[in-house]
């Protein structure tokens, strides 16, 4: 799935549930929030939700109330970051896997706000889930780098080895079987959601490695400055 159709799509989402919120409360303004994983200039997950995040606010206007947070690390400090957006929101939208559980936790604490978790699979009567059939759009790169790759030999950078990284990897490497049944894969896993860092090392250590194609499930645009 492309950047620029990731971003309508959650633009939509992002729309669609705030205004179905907007609809059944008070005339005041909705306030909604958002707890983000990386920084809105990262060209990739966070910036497209805060794309998302514009467009409403553009279509809202008073309506509602928009407050984003960045750089919240998967660990004790989001339990603290969402905890704190709960006490002043209506809404709050947690955008990574790894805010599961601080955000169910959370919620059974607060049972008159409404929360939006991204990709996860826990529900509670105020939580619910969001997300994309992004392995879709992993079939179609897979097939692309299969017909592309000279070497054989296609690099994929991975964030965390959940279900929904798995996925994507798996349904790369079916597609460029598909069409190169000798291409192999090579993964490099890099525990992070955004870290430029790990990831140019990971494009390095994978090129080492005879990869001439890479993909990514990862959020900076290190990789491809690598690919350059």
């Amino acid at each position: 799935m492309s950047k620029g159709r990731f971003s309508s799509i959650l633009k939509l989402s992002v729309l669609s549930t705030v205004l179905a919120f907007t609809s059944n409360v008070s005339a005041d303004p909705v306030k909604a929030a958002f707890v983000y994983i990386g920084p809105t200039g990262d060209h990739g997950w966070t910036y497209a939700h805060d794309e998302g995040v514009k467009y409403a606010k553009e279509k809202l206007g008073d309506d509602v109330i928009m407050t984003t947070i960045e750089n919240v690390a998967e660990n004790s400090d989001s339990e603290r970051v969402i905890t704190s957006l709960a006490r002043k929101n209506d809404i709050v939208f947690t955008t990574s896997f790894g805010y599961m559980n601080p955000t169910v936790k959370v919620a059974k604490r607060y049972p008159d706000v409404k929360f939006e978790h991204a990709t996860g699979y826990m529900l509670e009567d105020n939580v619910s889930v969001y997300s994309a059939r992004f392995y879709e759009g992993r079939h179609v790169i897979g097939k692309i780098a299969g017909r592309m790759t000279e070497s054989n030999v296609i690099g994929y950078i991975a964030s965390f080895p959940i279900p929904e990284v798995i996925r994507g990897i798996n349904s790369a490497f079916l597609a460029a079987k598909s069409v190169n049944p000798d291409v192999q894969i090579k993964i490099v896993w890099v525990y992070s959601w955004y870290d430029p860092g790990k990831e140019a090392d990971a494009a390095n250590a994978l090129i080492a490695q005879g990869a001439d194609v890479l993909m990514q499930h990862t959020d900076s645009t290190a990789a491809m400055t690598v690919a350059e």
